[in-house]
């Protein structure tokens, strides 16, 4: 779900730029509060190279194509450090594949990078009680929240000479067919945090 150059005006890219920049430093921030920040550096590289390779395969989904998205799954394992993390693969993959956009790339950040911070939240406040419900929460609720802001962006950027009801029908049928790839990332959430309790519980995320 990234957006391509020249799908949105220009003064909403760079706005996009401002307020993805503006949520790097929030996200940096904090990591400079950890007490080891660089402790979690492997852990962020490892996760930002699977993010990079695996949201790059689009499957077809009719009448759409869908990829995953991984913004919940990189906001449970990661939490603050996920938005760097999302941010660079962004850039490697408009920078060395053309996926998504360069100058889009504020709003594409917002778009994964707020949802991984949703799933952080949701993870932290129910993962310690209710840890299998709250990583199907994390990881759907992550893709339901990129769509919502992803329909949102759009719309906000089309332009008025265009028939507003076809594209907003258009939109809506993208929306639908990636329902299914919510429920497959909580799986994907679910599952790996299910390994790693059972082969290396020294990996899984803090609540």
């Amino acid at each position: 779900m990234h957006l391509p150059d020249g799908i949105v005006p220009v003064e909403m890219a760079l706005a996009g730029y401002g307020l993805s920049a503006g949520l790097a430093a929030l996200a940096l921030s904090r990591i400079r509060t950890l007490p080891d920040p660089q402790a979690e550096v492997p852990r962020a590289a490892m996760l930002t190279t699977v993010f990079f390779a695996a949201s790059l395969v689009a499957v077809p989904v009719p009448p759409a194509s869908v990829h995953l998205m991984l913004a919940g799954l990189m906001g449970v394992m990661l939490g603050w450090f996920a938005v760097p993390a999302i941010l660079v693969g962004l850039f490697l993959q408009a920078a060395l594949f053309g996926h998504g956009g360069v100058t889009t790339l504020g709003l594409n950040g917002l778009i994964l990078g707020v949802p991984a911070l949703v799933a952080m939240g949701l993870w932290r406040l129910a993962g310690g009680r209710w840890p299998d419900l709250a990583a199907l929460g994390a990881g759907a609720g992550a893709v339901v929240v990129a769509l919502a802001l992803f329909f949102g962006i759009v719309l906000a950027g089309l332009p008025t000479e265009l028939d507003g009801a076809a594209e907003r029908a258009a939109l809506a049928v993208f929306v639908l067919a990636h329902l299914p790839l919510a429920m497959a990332e909580g799986v994907i959430v679910l599952v790996t945090l299910r390994v790693l309790r059972r082969v290396e519980p020294r990996l899984l995320p803090g609540v």
